[in-house]
């Protein structure tokens, strides 16, 4: 099925939640220029083409693609060092996702519980929110929180318990561009909202997410009550 058959034209729909995990990269920032030129450097001083990484690279944790390439460099303190150069080298190269500002500061002005799960260290996310000027969540899950990295679920876990906001089915609404990031969310037991920034319609709808939309105008926080944050999706993707 060609995707000329699928057109972002579904009628608003909403749904309520009790809190968002927001992945960063592809979801609310787009650095895929400053990663190029960042594993080509590093490539460089690994010995590795970087094509090779980039082709892998994507919603994976730097440790994770080393643990493979360069086994005597996976160890956090290269890995946090390495990436907190990114924003410093890089800051022009990054930008936001449309509608990421707008949804973020609506959730902060809505006081919704919300937190930023990405594959990316701590100095990584938080020099990127710092160089984009984007609200920092107080509760953040990063790269060396956890064991294993995207599609395994626990990052997703450990932000809802960070939230603490029970075990419900479905409760809380992830927020992601990759299709490990999306099983990632499916395998906590969340919904998942996926904008098509970094990967194929194709890819994103084999990992059978919620909802996709094409970036975060199509998403709107409408009102933050005792039940949850009722959002607001629109233009969301038809299958035919």
């Amino acid at each position: 099925m060609g995707s000329h058959s699928r057109s972002y034209s579904s009628p608003p729909q909403r749904a309520v939640f009790k809190g968002l995990l927001f992945d960063f990269d592809g979801t609310l920032g787009d650095s895929t220029d400053a990663v190029i030129k960042h594993w080509h450097t590093v490539g460089k001083e690994i010995g590795v083409d970087p094509n090779v990484i980039l082709q892998t690279s994507h919603g994976r944790r730097s440790i994770d693609i080393l643990k493979i390439l360069s086994p005597e460099k996976a160890n956090w303190e290269y890995v946090k060092h390495m990436e907190g150069l990114l924003p410093k080298n890089y800051g022009a190269d990054v930008v936001e996702i449309p509608g990421a500002r707008d949804l973020l500061d609506s959730v902060v002005r809505a006081d919704v519980p919300w937190a930023i799960v990405t594959s990316g260290t701590t100095p990584l996310v938080t020099g990127w929110l710092d160089v984009l000027k984007l609200p920092v969540p107080e509760h953040l899950v990063v790269a060396e929180d956890v064991e294993n990295g995207k599609p395994d679920p626990q990052c997703y876990l450990m932000g809802k318990e960070k939230l603490a906001l029970g075990d419900g089915e479905g409760e809380v609404l992830v927020l992601e561009d990759s299709p490990a990031g999306i099983a990632a969310g499916k395998a906590a037991g969340c919904k998942v909202l996926t904008v098509v920034t970094s990967h194929t319609v194709e890819q994103v709808l084999a990992a059978k997410p919620d909802w996709i939309v094409k970036d975060l105008k199509s998403v709107k926080v409408v009102r933050h009550t005792e039940a949850g944050v009722e959002l607001e999706i629109l233009d969301a993707l038809r299958s035919e």
